[in-house]
C-alpha cells in the first residue's frame, strides 16, 4: 500500500510538471511584456528541477536505503516504473 502511494505521488507530480510546462508555453504565447516572459521561463525552470529531484531521489533512496539497511527501503520501491 506504500509503495502505491509512493508511485502514485510520483506519476502525479510528473503529470503536474506536464500541466504546468505546457500552461506556461501556453500563457508565454499570449505575452508581451519581457517581465512576464522571464517570470514565465524562471517559473518553467523551477516546475523541472522539482520534477527531476522527484525522479532522482526515489530510485536514490531505494538503492542507497537497502544498502544502508534502511528498513523503509527493503518493503517499498520507490522507483515509479
Amino acid at each position: 500500500m506504500l509503495e502505491g502511494f509512493f508511485q502514485l505521488t510520483t506519476a502525479l507530480g510528473l503529470i503536474g510538471l506536464i500541466v504546468v510546462w505546457q500552461g506556461d508555453s501556453l500563457f508565454q504565447m499570449f505575452t508581451t511584456n519581457h517581465e512576464q516572459k522571464a517570470k514565465l521561463k524562471e517559473h518553467m525552470r523551477a516546475a523541472l528541477k522539482s520534477a527531476v529531484t522527484l525522479l532522482v531521489l526515489g530510485p536514490l533512496y531505494t538503492v542507497a536505503g537497502s544498502l544502508m539497511g534502511l528498513p523503509l527501503a527493503e518493503c517499498v520501491d520507490l522507483a515509479p516504473w
